[in-house]
Formats: C-alpha cells, sequence, structure tokens
C-alpha cells in the first residue's frame, strides 16, 4: 500500500508512561492544526496506571483523554512488552493507521514499534538516536532496537545522527527537528504556579524561595540508584552531605518510596532539610525546577528541561544519553561521588554554577516541524517542511 492510501487512516500516537505525555502532547496539537494529516488516534498503553497523576499531567499538558488505554499495568520487562503488544496488535487491524508514531524509550515504545513493523505500518520514532552507549539500561536497549526497525527518525540534537549512521540506519530516514519536550516546557511555563506553597507545605521555611540559600530538587527512580539497599544508601548519603548546605525538596517515585521501607533506610534521611513530597504534577514540578537553586536527577527528561531552564543539574549516573546537556546545558554527571557532587556545589556557591546555552532547535516548535515533514512523507498536500538535514 502506498504511503498516500495509508494516509487515509488514523496517525496512532502512543504513549505509556509519564515522560511521553510532555512529548505526545505538543505533537498531537501540531497534527490538528497540520492541514491534510490524517487525525491523531491517542493510545494509552496503561503502562504507568495512577488514574488521578495521568488524569492530573493530561489536564496539566492539555493534552486530550486518549480513545484507547490498553491498562496492562506493570511486570516485568519481558511481561509489560508482552502484554503491550498483545492488546496492541487487534487495535491496530482495526485503525488501520497510516503510521504509529511512538516517543523516547519506554517499553511500550518498543512494543508498539515492534507490532506495526510486524504489520508492515510505518513506525515514526521521535527522540531517535540518542545513545547512552550502556546496555545495561534496559531504555537503552528499548532505543536501539526501535530506531532500527523505525521507518522515519525525529532527533533532538545533532549528535543522534552519527549514532544512527554507525549502526547502519540510512540518513535519508533521519530529520533533525528539535526538542518536543521543550515545546511543553515553554508552553507552560507561564503556567507553573510558584513553588511556595509547595514548600510551605513541605515543611520549608516560608523564606526558601526569596531567601540567600534557596532550595534544591531531587528525582531519583533508576534501578541502578535505587533498587538496591547500597545504591540506594550511598544515593542516601549524598543527598544528606548536600542538606547539609542545602534545603532540598524530593517528590518520591513509587519505587523509590517503595525500596526506602523495604530496605529499611528512610531512618537516614531523620533530621536532615530533606522533604519527602509525593509525586507531582506537570506544572508543580516545573515551577519547582524553574526556581531551585540546583537539581539532582538520574532523569533523561529532566536533564534536558533544566539545560532549557538554566537551572544547575547534577544527575546520579556515569554517563547520558543526553550529551548535549553537558557539552552546551547545565549538567554535569556527578554518579554517586560525593567529592564530584560538593566540587559542583561550591561552584554553585561561588558563582550560580553551570548556566550553558539553550541548544540548536529548542524553540518551542519542534512538533510544528514534525508535522509538516510527516505531511510531506505520507504523501499529503502540506507546506513544504523545515526540518534540517541531519
Amino acid at each position: 500500500m502506498s504511503l498516500a492510501a495509508r494516509a487515509k487512516g488514523a496517525i496512532a500516537c502512543v504513549v505509556g508512561a509519564r515522560p511521553n505525555y510532555m512529548k505526545m502532547a505538543p505533537l498531537v496539537r501540531a497534527f490538528a492544526a497540520q492541514a491534510g494529516l490524517p487525525r491523531a488516534a491517542l493510545i494509552h498503553t496503561g503502562q504507568h496506571y495512577d488514574v488521578a497523576m495521568n488524569e492530573r499531567l493530561f489536564a496539566d499538558l492539555e493534552l486530550p483523554a486518549p480513545e484507547v488505554n490498553l491498562e496492562v499495568g506493570s511486570g516485568t520487562h519481558a511481561v509489560q512488552t508482552a502484554e503491550v503488544m498483545r492488546r496492541f496488535e487487534p487495535l491496530v487491524d482495526e485503525l488501520q493507521p497510516c503510521c504509529v508514531v511512538v516517543v523516547g524509550d519506554v517499553n511500550s515504545t518498543l512494543a508498539c514499534s515492534l507490532v506495526a513493523a510486524k504489520k508492515m505500518v510505518p513506525v515514526v520514532h521521535v527522540e531517535a538516536g540518542l545513545r547512552s552507549f550502556d546496555r545495561t539500561m534496559p531504555e537503552e536497549v528499548n532505543r536501539v532496537v526501535t530506531d532500527q526497525i523505525a521507518d522515519l527518525l525525529y532527533t533532538t540534537e545533532r549528535s543522534a545522527a552519527g549514532n544512527l549512521l554507525r549502526e547502519g540506519i540510512a540518513g535519508e530516514r533521519v530529520r533533525f527537528v528539535g526538542n518536543v519536550m521543550i515545546d511543553s516546557l515553554l508552553r507552560h511555563r507561564r503556567r507553573a504556579p510558584s513553588p511556595t506553597d509547595v514548600l510551605a507545605n513541605a515543611g520549608l521555611p516560608a523564606d526558601t524561595v526569596s531567601g540567600a540559600t534557596g532550595y534544591g530538587v531531587v528525582t531519583l527512580h533508576r534501578p541502578s540508584n535505587v533498587d538496591s539497599a547500597d545504591a540506594l544508601r550511598e544515593s542516601l548519603s549524598v543527598l544528606m552531605a548536600v542538606a547539609r548546605r542545602l534545603p532540598l525538596v524530593w517528590p518520591l517515585h513509587p519505587r523509590t518510596r517503595a525500596n526506602l521501607e523495604r530496605f529499611g533506610l528512610a531512618h537516614m534521611l531523620a533530621g536532615h532539610a530533606v522533604a519527602l513530597l509525593p509525586p507531582q504534577g506537570y506544572l508543580e514540578m516545573l515551577g519547582l525546577m524553574a526556581k531551585a537553586r540546583l537539581v539532582i536527577t538520574d532523569s533523561g527528561g529532566i536533564q534536558e528541561e533544566t539545560t532549557a531552564l538554566a537551572v544547575p543539574c547534577l544527575t546520579m549516573r556515569e554517563n547520558t544519553e543526553r550529551p548535549i546537556t553537558i557539552d552546551e546545558g547545565t549538567n554535569t554527571l556527578v554518579g554517586r561521588s560525593l567529592d564530584r557532587t560538593l566540587a559542583c556545589m561550591d561552584e554553585i556557591f561561588a558563582n550560580g554554577g553551570k548556566r550553558g546555552k539553550v541548544p540548536e532547535l529548542w524553540d518551542g516548535h519542534a512538533a510544528e516541524r514534525i508535522a509538516r515533514d510527516l505531511a510531506e512523507w505520507l504523501g499529503v498536500p502540506a507546506a513544504r517542511s523545515e526540518v534540517v538535514n541531519a
């Protein structure tokens, strides 16, 4: 079937976990606004399944409710991936989509790409080509395999094209368009609430935001940092040392909270200026990060968001699939090294720390570029794309 014929079906847009929502929201809007493109059918795999938090995030991002929720839920990587595939396949048969758009590197991204490829439905991967070169990370395996079977690959930074070329992916399949995550950030930044109320509810002093010291934000969820007692203990030791100099606000990922209890380590934080919070909405997190003195994280998306916000970011990993946040942005890899972390804090307290610049095409219009290019690729009437050759 020709691409023009396929354009009669919907664009199946897949989300499965929180990081996907920020990337898909601007795409759904841009697809709806692009003349000639078929409708976007939003499909939630249910990989992350907190109903209340999902509804809150969808509202924050002005993302329409999904047409279908596959309600897959949790499980091992193999079980979750297989269950997404099992439930997604009949939906593809029903929808007959013109293409399947996947974002990022979660299990749902890989699973739905595999189904689409075997059904001969084109796969479009947004945020392609990012590599940590660490195959112990499940996300890295998801990235590599998804990129191999994708028909059209949209990248956020120029180095991604080199990664794809080395893996044998033809350059004509690759488009450098910018970062849709930053589209969401720039659209919603003015809607983000002041962190004052959040900090007050967390028990921090009222002048924490405006005071000379300020505060830091923590997010940790990677298995390498929280899924073993030794790793989590090391992570906590670093945070306690930071908290002696700077109050910390830590919205706890469910896995991290469970492991604090499982390993009996929550007591380590007693008496330290570390305020533990439940998971926060997108806008609340954006407000917290925008005013923070620093952010400590192991999240890939937050490395990008802090770069766009010009907030110093200390990443508790030994590698990153987003090197541009180090080369041009505000990010520094510190792992669980206390010495490296404290050295960065000295720099932050001395001169504000690493500021960097906003990378190329992180301008809030990546989704629009993707929509124009996708329309052209599908062969429907559209203005010529403005993507940059990889």
